[in-house]
């Protein structure tokens, strides 16, 4: 006996191939062109109601930390430890997101190894 598909699937063969390795080109491509342009882009975040000032990159690279005078207090260097790390981690968690959320976008949800 032999198996039958349901109408529209099979009998494409070489073809449908072809198209699948198209489209995933395409998607692939896509996201290469929006990683790029990501990288580019640069995220500030800032903790202590603005005293710290954190920027960084697509690349998720620090390229500016900005301190208020008023905030560096040599008796509480932690406090100041802790603002900095809160903004830098605030910056890096929306790069991130802004990435995965473009990525996304554009492969419709799939979750392709390697493709980013």
């Amino acid at each position: 006996m032999k198996a039958r598909l349901p109408k529209g699937y099979g009998g494409g063969g070489a073809n449908n191939i072809q198209q699948l390795a198209r489209q995933a080109q395409k998607i692939q491509d896509d996201m290469e062109a929006a990683s790029a342009e990501l990288e580019l882009k640069e995220y500030e975040a800032a903790a202590g109601g603005g005293a710290v000032k954190v920027t960084v990159t697509g690349k998720m690279e620090v390229v500016k930390v900005d301190i208020q005078p008023e905030v560096v207090d040599p008796e509480d260097v932690e406090m100041l430890a802790d603002l900095v790390m809160a903004a830098t981690n605030e910056a890096l968690r929306t790069a991130a997101k802004e990435k995965e959320e473009r990525m996304d976008s554009i492969s419709g949800g799939l979750n392709i190894p390697g493709m980013f």
